[in-house]
């Protein structure tokens, strides 16, 4: 039996334009488990990460508007608020579903820690977006008064940006484990995992900064030994001059093409760079190993070859 750690996608977590309610998420999380549950009736064993940008962009807002009654959550609890919101729904989704096929699985959802290096270059450059789309002229109202860094999201509007260092290591991986050997459905790295910093007595600190959740999920695919690394998005293949006139769509991609393209700047930061990133460095991390990056509802036909884009 293949194992295979998916990456969902905003787009399974939430409808573009719909309410961003509980009751919204819930609905579109059970839809997205009915593509979940075709891939597991496939006989494929998964482990699920997912993102967590608007969420723990919600959290926050409601953080800081209320901060005059309760005081504020720090940054990396409001991402453990919503890893438990998101595994939760997940969690009912796809229980929901499974019982309807007559599958006989159980979904677990693991609070999940991630280290990252204090002295990571990246803690000087925020680059990762979270939380909503802005005009130009609201970012930089939110910008000289709350004092956040606002940058432009390959032209689809203005978003927060915080630091993204490079996962190090994952905490709580050998609970991951022992769920997924024992039959278990694990919920994981939910929004890269929340970022901690190893003190030198071995404790853990929390730190402000979201860890991109491609590449928290390729680590974690690594360290699984995973023989695939799915990452669902918006879109069904890679594309090189993307929404140009010579716009071309990827159906395999080698690594050392991969390395190339993004050098010459064909994949947005905080869109499909990431995404990219993480393929190509599962895809070099063992021979054998390999990547694919589709649509959620291409999901069963890229892992068979008929569809996505598989990096190998």
């Amino acid at each position: 039996m293949q194992k295979i750690v998916i990456a969902l996608g905003g787009n399974a977590l939430q409808e573009p334009g719909k309410p961003a309610t509980a009751e919204a998420q819930l609905q579109v999380v059970e839809k997205t488990s009915e593509y979940i549950a075709d891939i597991i009736e496939k006989g494929y064993k998964i482990v699920l990460a997912h993102g967590n940008g608007p969420q723990v962009g919600r959290i926050v807002l409601q953080n800081e508007y209320s901060d005059k009654i309760t005081p504020a959550m720090p940054f990396d609890v409001c991402g453990a608020m919503s890893q438990g919101m998101i595994g939760y729904h997940i969690q009912q989704g796809l229980s929901k579903v499974l019982n309807s096929r007559s599958i006989k699985k159980q979904t677990a959802t693991v609070v999940t820690q991630v280290v990252v290096d204090r002295d990571d270059p990246k803690f000087k450059n925020p680059s990762k977006p979270i939380g909503p789309f802005y005009s130009e002229e609201e970012a930089r109202t939110i910008q000289t008064e709350k004092g956040y860094v606002m940058k432009e999201d390959a032209g689809r509007g203005w978003r927060r940006v915080v630091a993204s260092p490079l996962p190090v290591k994952i905490i709580e991986l050998d609970a991951v484990k022992c769920l997924v050997d024992n039959g278990f459905i694990a919920v994981t790295v939910g929004g890269g995992g929340i970022p901690v910093i190893e003190l030198d007595n071995g404790d853990l600190e929390g730190t402000a900064a979201v860890i991109d959740k491609d590449l928290a999920s390729e680590k974690l695919a690594e360290d699984l030994d995973a023989d695939a690394l799915v990452i669902l998005t918006a879109v069904e293949q890679v594309s090189v001059n993307y929404g140009k006139p010579n716009e071309i769509k990827l159906s395999s991609l080698s690594v050392s093409d991969a390395k190339k393209y993004m050098a010459e700047g064909h994949f947005a930061p905080g869109s499909m760079l990431p995404k990219i990133e993480a393929a190509v460095k599962f895809a070099e991390s063992k021979p054998g190993r390999k990547a694919i990056i589709t649509s959620l509802d291409k999901a069963v036909e890229a892992l068979e070859g008929r569809a996505g884009t598989t990096i190998a």
